[in-house]
């Protein structure tokens, strides 16, 4: 799961955000070449990317296998350390109550996803999940960034799979 660096400074959070949700379209497109849910993420983990990946259900035959959970174990192997209160997670969908969970179990600091999703959102749309203050750990939370073009890409992947 080799990254290409971004780069050294951003002039903004914005742009940073902007960048790196490009990288985790990247990684939705990729999971629509494979047939599979197109929705990429992105960690980094004090600043530096560490992983990247993509929704893996249909190839592995495994329900878990969201772009979330999977960017979540490689980073947690990258860092040494299950708990990643340093990182930041990018992914192009509101994550599910599978992914917020682990989300609040590894204590991800930073958490911007791209399209809202009405029908199993857990920051925001059908629950917040993430920042429950009955938990232990509530991430920052940032949604909708780069939204119009991360739902374009589902709604194209779904659209070609009506015909």
């Amino acid at each position: 799961m080799a990254l290409t660096p971004g780069p050294a400074t951003f002039p903004s959070r914005e742009a940073e955000d902007d960048y790196w949700m490009g990288a985790a379209i990247e990684e939705a497109k990729r999971a629509a070449a494979d047939g599979e849910v197109p929705v990429g993420a992105v960690l980094l983990v004090s600043g530096a990317s560490v992983a990247r990946a993509r929704n893996a259900m249909i190839a592995t035959k495994d329900a878990t296998q969201h772009a979330e959970m999977r960017v979540l174990k490689a980073g947690a192997y990258a860092a040494g350390d299950t708990r990643l209160p340093q990182a930041t997670l990018y992914v192009t969908l509101e994550p599910c109550a599978m992914c917020a969970g682990a989300i609040v179990l590894s204590r991800v600091g930073r958490v911007v996803f791209g399209a809202w999703d009405d029908k199993a959102g857990m920051a925001g749309s059908v629950h917040d999940l993430l920042r429950n203050p009955k938990l232990n750990h509530r991430p920052e939370v940032k949604g909708g960034v780069r939204a119009e073009e991360c739902g374009a890409v589902l709604s194209a992947f779904f659209a070609s799979k009506r015909g």
